[in-house]
């Protein structure tokens, strides 16, 4: 399984133009994806899905992610159309980012009935197996759900793109190793992180009820942290969280996540979780993905 190096971008009104610069010297630096938040109850952002198919228009390689869909706003049978259409134009370069939805209360300030926890996670996954079922053609799809119906809807004759989740809780969790093909662990946590060890296993549990080969289902960490010209003394924080250090730090550490922790991805943020500075952007594309690729491939 290929090691995939991205970054998250912002999506203010206020920052379309470094967004747009971002993402297009992303693209031509190799990267693999750009990462966009979902909240469409900020209305000073630009809406992600917009966002999503214009920057994929102006870009030629780099693959786009929605991390994390806004599932409870978006239906599932219109998320479907969205996704398996951006996928046709852009040559499949989208990934379908989803999530049960996390700010309720805004969620539900948008028209959004409220949902229970369970009932949350329920319409989640509901929401990715019907999308599944309208993607990669074949006879009409008739859905009779506890959150969703369609009656007789042709799929489109386009493959559903890879499903990564933002579980958090166990339920949700084991979602994602029923039937999603990636895990983004919530709250920037890392391989070293609590969050991650107690979590981990119960995708792969659920995955290996399902029938599935837990190792289909990636890790890809959502990282922030300084990328600095020099070493740092340290490179975590008091709390052991990844904090970054030099390119060198950069790469011993991320292929030590590889290696023995099995990440197989990783989206730069900027330390206070926002979009990395250009010069950042260059490093992490220029020096630290070709070396951390380097090191795991020569790797016996």
């Amino acid at each position: 399984m290929s090691i995939l190096f991205g970054f998250g971008t912002q999506h203010a009104i206020a920052d379309t133009a470094d967004l747009l610069r971002g993402v297009q010297q992303a693209d031509q630096a190799g990267l693999d994806h750009f990462s966009l938040s979902d909240h469409p109850y900020l209305g000073d952002r630009l809406d992600a899905y917009a966002v999503l198919g214009f920057v994929l228009g102006r870009t030629d390689r780099i693959a786009g992610l929605v991390n994390v869909t806004n599932v409870p706003l978006r239906p599932a049978p219109m998320l479907a159309r969205t996704i398996t259409s951006l996928s046709a134009l852009s040559g499949g370069r989208v990934v379908f980012g989803a999530g049960a939805g996390g700010i309720w209360e805004r969620i539900a300030a948008m028209g959004a009935a409220p949902l229970s926890p369970a009932a949350a996670v329920e319409a989640f996954e509901e929401a990715i197996v019907l999308i599944r079922k309208l993607s990669g053609g074949g006879p009409p799809v008739t859905h009779a759900g506890a959150h969703y119906r369609v009656e007789r809807i042709d799929p489109a004759p386009v493959p559903a793109p890879a499903v990564w989740t933002g579980s958090v809780g166990a339920k949700s969790l084991a979602v994602t190793g029923r039937v999603a093909d990636g895990w983004i662990p919530g709250h920037g946590a890392d391989w070293l992180s609590e969050r991650y060890r107690t979590s981990r296993p119960v995708i792969d549990r659920a995955a290996i009820d399902a029938g599935r080969d837990p190792r289909d289902i990636r890790t890809v960490y959502n990282l922030p942290g300084r990328i600095t010209d020099r070493p740092l003394p340290s490179t975590r924080d008091d709390t052991g969280r990844w904090a970054g250090g030099s390119t060198g730090q950069w790469i011993e550490e991320l292929t030590t996540a590889v290696l023995e922790h099995g990440a197989s991805g990783f989206t730069l943020f900027s330390p206070t979780g926002g979009a990395p500075d250009a010069v950042s952007l260059q490093r992490w594309a220029g020096e630290i993905a070709p070396g951390v690729r380097d090191r795991v491939g020569r790797t016996p």
